[in-house]
C-alpha cells in the first residue's frame, strides 16, 4: 500500500471505514491508520465522521502516466522514450542522471508527486507539498557540446509562459531561470524554477537533464512557511488539471529539445524579452556575497542579461549570479 493507493480510494467523495480500506488495500486497520496519519502530516486534510469513516476534505488529482502519454500529439510522442511517474523521490533530476549512468536517459521524462531533496540554482532546496505541484524532468543527449545549450533554461521559461497564456494567465520571466506570476495579494511571486544540469564533453557529446518545478496549488499554510512571495497556477487558472498541464508542456518541451541544438536561444530571444519581468527596472546583482545596483536591460542571443551601471554596460552570464528587483 502506498499513499497514492490510499488517496485514490479516498478521492471519490464517499466515506470509507478503516476496516473497508484495509480490505481493499490488503492491509490491517492499524496499517491504514498509520497511513491516514501520514496524509495529515503531508498537509492533505481528511474528514472523519464517527460511524462512517474517512474521506479527503478536498479533491486531490494524482498524476496519471497513461493519460499523459495518450494525450501527447503525434508530433511530440515519437520523441518520448519513456515516462516515469513516481510518488516520492529525493529529486527527479537525480533520478534521470542515474538513468544516464545506466546507459538510458535520452528522451525519458520523470514526474514525481513530491520531492524530498529537490534543488534549485546555487544549491537551494526546492520543497514541495505532496500532489500540489508539477515536478518534471527530461533527459536529453546533445552531440555538439555545452555551448549549444546556452540560454536553454530561458527558452524553457518561455514554453511554460506560452502554455499558461493560452489559459488566460500572464506569467513574467526572471533571469535566468524563474517564472513569476501574480499571487493572491497582487504581488509577483515565484511560480516555477528551472534547473538545467549538464555532464559530458564541453565540445562534444554531453547529457542534459532539464528540471521544472511548478506550483499548481499551494495551501495557505504552506505559503506562509516559504518566506518569499510565491504564486500557483490555480491563482489565475483555477481547476487546470496537472495531467493536462503536463501534456501541454511535454508537447512543447520535447520538440524544443529536438531543435534547440541547431537553432540555439536566438530563436527564443525576442519571446523571452517580451515577457521580461524587470526590463528597465532597478535591480540588485548578487554575486559572491556582494550586492551591486544596476538597471536591467534585455537578454542577448546567447541568453546573457545586459545591465547598465551608470555609464557602463555590463553583461551577466549566469552561473552564480542572481538578479533581484530593488525594493
Amino acid at each position: 500500500m502506498t499513499i497514492g493507493d490510499l488517496i485514490r480510494l479516498l478521492s471519490d467523495g464517499e466515506f470509507h471505514s478503516g476496516e473497508r480500506l484495509g480490505e481493499q488495500l490488503g492491509v490491517s486497520r492499524a496499517a491504514v491508520w498509520k497511513q491516514l496519519q501520514k496524509l495529515e502530516s503531508l498537509g492533505i486534510p481528511l474528514e472523519a465522521v464517527k460511524g462512517q469513516g474517512y474521506r479527503l476534505a478536498e479533491r486531490l488529482e494524482l498524476l496519471d502516466g497513461r493519460a499523459i502519454v495518450a494525450g501527447l500529439s503525434p508530433a511530440s510522442r515519437p520523441h518520448l522514450a519513456r515516462l516515469f511517474v513516481e510518488e516520492t523521490l529525493p529529486s527527479s533530476n537525480a533520478y534521470l542522471r542515474e538513468r544516464f549512468a545506466q546507459g538510458a536517459g535520452h528522451g525519458e521524462v520523470c514526474l514525481v508527486e513530491q520531492q524530498s531533496d529537490g534543488r534549485g540554482r546555487r544549491g537551494r532546496t526546492w520543497v514541495t507539498p505532496w500532489g500540489r505541484t508539477l515536478m518534471l524532468s527530461i533527459g536529453w543527449r546533445v552531440e555538439s557540446g555545452v555551448a549549444a545549450l546556452e540560454g536553454l533554461s530561458l527558452a524553457l521559461g518561455v514554453v511554460l509562459a506560452r502554455v499558461l497564456e493560452r489559459h488566460g494567465a500572464r506569467p513574467r520571466l526572471k533571469w535566468p531561470n524563474d517564472v513569476l506570476l501574480e499571487g493572491p495579494g497582487g504581488e509577483l511571486g515565484k511560480l516555477a524554477g528551472i534547473l538545467v544540469e549538464i555532464s559530458g564533453d564541453a565540445s562534444g557529446p554531453c547529457e542534459v537533464v532539464v528540471g521544472m518545478g511548478i506550483n499548481v496549488e499551494l495551501p495557505p499554510t504552506f505559503r506562509e512557511g516559504i518566506g518569499q512571495a510565491v504564486a500557483a497556477v490555480h491563482d489565475k487558472v483555477p481547476g487546470l488539471s496537472r495531467n493536462a498541464l503536463a501534456v501541454e508542456l511535454l508537447d512543447e518541451l520535447l520538440p524544443l529539445l529536438v531543435s534547440f541544438e541547431q537553432q540555439g536561444f536566438a530563436a527564443w530571444q525576442e519571446a523571452w524579452n517580451a515577457r521580461h519581468a524587470f526590463a528597465g527596472c532597478e535591480v540588485d546583482i548578487l554575486q559572491g556575497g556582494e550586492r551591486e545596483p544596476a538597471v536591467a536591460g534585455d537578454v542577448d542571443a546567447a541568453g546573457n542579461l545586459w545591465v547598465r551601471q551608470g555609464e557602463r554596460e555590463r553583461r551577466l552570464a549566469g552561473g552564480e549570479i542572481s538578479v533581484r528587483r530593488r525594493a
